[in-house]
């Protein structure tokens, strides 16, 4: 079996490509990939491997972007740390899903089911399982978080996505800035409100700072052909800079 690894913290990936090894010395690791742009640019120009890991935050963006620009037509088995929304979703309709730490015993019994699934469909029949996979997860994916709930200290108060400017988080702990520059403190971390918002509206531009299409007062050119935010409400000590890297999927999403 031949398999490729979706992947952007190099440790990990490698923990993994060692566990699936040592499971099966016959499992050939193609490649490791670490962003959506380098798995877009391998998925077209090479043969698709029996069984895909896929991460679900990478260093360019959500990898469910990768299925808008490439047909992938092998199974997946998705990896991830976070994220309870998505793991509800991924127990109905994927091959099968690992929580990171990944455990031993859990990724052998995800490599049985991929070859119990195999030998249960012919190659037709199990791609057009498959595409309906994908297809119902995507359907899924379109019901977004529409308000959350903050705790005060004497009450709990409801805050709409539309009211919401931008979420950051300093120090570990998550912010929301409403658009009549209003902090509130949210329980959820970026890497859990991320894949619960709707993508047309919102995006995170870095590790830091996830913003509200209708934050942006200027988009500026920056060094070594990154850009920077100005952002509104204007608040002091933000990283408001995009990667070089992830530069093309912003522009592609701002002029959606």
């Amino acid at each position: 079996m031949k398999v490729l690894i979706i992947e952007d913290e190099i440790r990990a990936a490698n923990r993994l490509k060692n566990l699936i090894t040592g499971i099966d010395s016959s499992i050939e690791v193609l490649s490791i990939l670490d962003s959506i742009d380098n798995s877009v640019t391998w998925l077209k120009n090479n043969p698709h491997p029996d069984l895909l890991f896929l991460d679900i935050q990478l260093s360019d963006g959500l990898s469910f972007n990768i299925f808008k620009q490439v047909n992938v037509n092998c199974p997946i088995i998705f990896t991830t740390a976070y994220d309870e929304y998505a793991l509800r979703a991924f127990e109905i309709n994927s091959i099968d899903y690992l929580l990171k730490p990944i455990e031993i015993g859990k990724l052998k019994k995800s490599i049985n089911k991929y070859y119990k699934l195999k030998s249960n469909f012919l190659n037709d029949g199990f791609n057009t399982e498959f595409n309906k996979i994908l297809s119902n997860l995507s359907l899924k994916s379109n019901i977004y978080k529409s308000r959350f709930l903050i705790k005060k200290p004497d009450s709990l108060l409801v805050i709409n996505t539309g009211e919401i400017a931008y979420f950051y988080a300093e120090n570990k702990v998550t912010f929301i800035i409403t658009k009549d520059n209003k902090r509130y403190m949210v329980d959820d971390s970026l890497d859990k409100i991320v894949l619960e918002l709707d993508p047309s509206l919102f995006y995170r531009i870095n590790r830091q700072i996830i913003i509200s299409v209708n934050s942006i007062s200027k988009i500026n050119n920056y060094f070594n052909y990154k850009l920077k935010l100005d952002l509104y409400p204007k608040r002091d000590n933000l990283n408001t800079v995009i990667s070089r890297a992830k530069v093309k999927e912003f522009k592609e999403w701002i002029s959606k």
